[in-house]
């Protein structure tokens, strides 16, 4: 058996997909796995890095929504097409999986001429254009969230990494927060505004952690690896401040965490949940407005809280945050909300309807 996964661009979309490669090698270690992508992506670093195969494409970008650029569309994809099937037929494709992003159409479109089954995957509340229309060739589409509107949707939830997904928070905590230099025993907030940082969430932490310390929480801040790292005024006797570039562990930081304050990506909300982690959301406050769609079932469940950007400020914090963070009863309701609604079994669900599309084609 070989599959195609079509997931380039951003970690949103290669992140799933690589999980997926991973779950289909624990069932299968003889599957072949190939990976479209564009040498613009992150996929050149990310897919090489795990041991799977890449085959490049050209990149043609496609507008969110359908416009009057969507004309100039076909034409624009045709070699883009001709490339993915080439890959296809090279492969000997039993199945293509795409998760949105630059590949994902000319891997559905190739996929429908050459008879090859397809299966979607959509991780945001707000589907992109790519699988909206991959969703017209398939009944098999997973979808991250519940009230998803693409027709055939099943709710199963985002394949995440296997360290996030089957992580022991409790377990590791110990672990984990000598790992940072954290104290064992007090509550820990943890920020982040995902891997290049967020300027916003990064100023309002800076001007509330010595309240918070002073209140009895330590904060683990990671900035941005091109942002200045903070010079913290930890005096002795206070809790830690600690701040870092980056965290390249985030399954021990999730362990280290009793809430994290952080942007509403979808693979965010989806680990957060997995892991029973309450958080506070500050969606992006460009785009679409996906990211507050995709906080909003989780927030609605109990597992965690919501606020704009422009409403982001130290005195919401001391006033929302910080009673969390010092109530251990409402850390632990939150915390199995947020856990009730989490889905660490995507990877192993999504590699079931690679089968079924694969047997319902062969029965066809």
């Amino acid at each position: 058996m070989h599959v195609v996964l079509a997931g380039g661009g951003t970690a949103g979309h290669i992140e799933p997909a690589l999980a997926l490669a991973d779950a289909l090698r624990r069932q299968d270690p003889t599957v072949g796995i190939t990976a479209l992508g564009t040498e613009r992506g992150l996929e050149t670093r990310l897919v090489p890095e795990r041991g799977y195969e890449l085959e490049l494409i050209p990149a043609v970008p496609l507008p969110r929504k359908p416009t009057a650029e969507l004309i100039t569309v076909p034409g624009r994809l045709r070699g883009t097409i001709k490339a993915a099937e080439q890959v296809l037929e090279r492969a000997k494709a039993d199945c293509v999986v795409g998760f949105g992003g630059y590949v994902a159409l000319p891997g559905y479109l190739a996929a429908k001429r050459l008879g090859v089954p397809i299966v979607v995957h959509e991780a945001n509340a707000r589907p992109g254009l790519a699988n909206k229309i991959g969703s017209r060739y398939t009944k098999h589409v997973a979808v991250a969230t519940p009230d998803s509107k693409l027709r055939h949707a099943r709710y199963i939830g985002i394949p995440l990494r296997r360290s996030v997904a089957t992580l022991d928070r409790e377990a590791r905590r110990a672990e984990a927060r000598a790992a940072f230099g954290l104290d064992a025993n007090l509550p820990t907030l943890l920020v982040t505004g995902g891997s290049q940082g967020a300027r916003r969430l990064n100023e309002v932490v800076e001007t509330i952690a010595p309240a918070l310390q002073r209140s009895g929480v330590q904060v683990l801040h990671a900035v941005g690896p091109k942002n200045e790292l903070p010079q913290p005024d930890n005096m002795p006797g206070m809790p830690p401040y600690v701040p870092v570039p980056y965290l390249d562990r985030m399954d021990l930081a999730y362990a280290a965490a009793d809430m994290m304050l952080c942007r509403a990506g979808a693979m965010t909300v989806a680990e957060l949940s997995a892991v029973g982690l309450p958080a506070a959301y500050v969606p992006l406050p460009i785009g679409n407005g996906e990211q507050r769609l995709n906080a909003q079932p989780v927030v609605k469940a109990g597992g965690g809280l919501l606020v704009d950007d422009a409403e982001l400020t130290p005195e919401w914090i001391q006033q929302n945050v910080l009673p969390v963070l010092t109530n251990p009863h409402r850390l632990h309701e939150m915390a199995g909300a947020a856990a009730e609604f989490g889905r660490p079994d995507a990877d192993e669900l999504l590699v079931g309807m690679v089968y079924d599309a694969i047997a319902t084609r062969r029965q066809g």
